[in-house]
């Protein structure tokens, strides 16, 4: 009888799916805030994602071919890093700027660190961070096309003021305000929420734990339900903690680890927009609690039959 052992990197997922089929339906499930962005940002959001999808996958084939790697863009990781970016990304960021943090976010974050399974952090929230701090547009939000609006303050700021224009829940749950192009509309969210949670391609303690950690701490800090409830529509909440705190490679393995994780997420997240100047905290959270996970990992591993606790 003949038989063959199989060797490939991690993640190690006990699922029959392969990696391409699960950065597939993670790209299926991008879609509805994908086409949302356009129609609510206009043909300027399809610049921004066709800039940082082709930069993405661009840098990843010539890296591979570099070094002498066998091709790997075919596993469809580099066009789900590349997608994540631009929808945390606005219309006011130049092109080349969105070239360059795709770049930053394929070589740097994934291909030196040996590819996909081997990155240290994600390598989209990874991008976006260096392109916030390299770059002050990045910061700010654009417009959408379809309402009309006289400000360029994020809702974040706005909220965070009291402003008499900030916008309410409906348009909050829409993205019928100013952002970054795919986090505004929580419903097209949402929708890929339960598309990911069908496929079984994620579990919903991560995201539900996050976003709950940041409404139960504004709502202890201010006592408002309203307010809290506009902090969690927000900003890229509902984005990052869909399809960024769920990265395989760079969240824990347990079911324990993932909850320990979130939680953290959620808190860094809080104090960031409510302590700090800076009004949003979601892609700081998350790229702080990629660098802990090995130790939440080991703080949360299941003990084997008959082991020591103490390790």
């Amino acid at each position: 009888m003949e038989s063959s052992l199989i060797l490939s990197s991690a993640p190690h997922i006990h699922t029959k799916d392969t990696s391409r089929r699960i950065m597939l339906d993670v790209i299926i499930a991008l879609l509805p805030a994908t086409v949302a962005s356009v129609v609510i940002f206009g043909a300027k959001a399809l610049g921004v994602i066709a800039a940082c999808v082709i930069a993405a996958v661009v840098s990843e084939a010539i890296f591979d071919l570099i070094v002498g790697k066998k091709q790997t863009i075919g596993d469809l990781s580099a066009v789900v890093t590349g997608l994540l970016l631009a929808l945390n990304l606005s219309t006011n960021v130049a092109i080349w700027q969105c070239v360059l943090g795709s770049v930053f976010a394929i070589v740097v974050v994934k291909c030196l660190f040996g590819g996909l399974g081997k990155n240290f952090a994600n390598p989209a929230i990874t991008g976006r961070v260096f392109m916030l701090l390299a770059f002050s547009s990045v910061a700010g939000g654009a417009n959408p096309v379809i309402v009309e609006l006289t400000t360029t303050a994020t809702p974040l700021e706005l909220i965070a003021q009291q402003a008499e224009n900030a916008p309410t829940l409906m348009e909050l749950f829409l993205g019928l305000h100013g952002g970054a192009i795919g986090e505004t509309c929580c419903l097209a969210l949402l929708i890929g929420f339960v598309y990911l949670l069908i496929r079984k391609v994620i579990k919903w303690h991560v995201p539900v734990i996050f976003i709950a950690t940041v409404f139960v701490c504004y709502l202890v800090a201010t006592g408002d339900f309203t307010y809290a409830l506009a902090e969690i529509l927000a900003g890229g909440l509902f984005i990052g903690a869909i399809f960024m705190a769920t990265d395989y490679v760079t969240s824990p393995i347990t079911l324990k680890g993932k909850m320990v994780f979130a939680l953290g997420c959620g808190l860094v997240t809080f104090v960031i927009r409510y302590f700090c100047a800076y009004p949003e905290g979601v892609s700081f959270s998350i790229l702080a609690m990629n660098i802990l996970t090995p130790y939440i990992e080991k703080w949360t591993a299941n003990t084997p039959l008959g082991g020591s606790k103490n390790g």
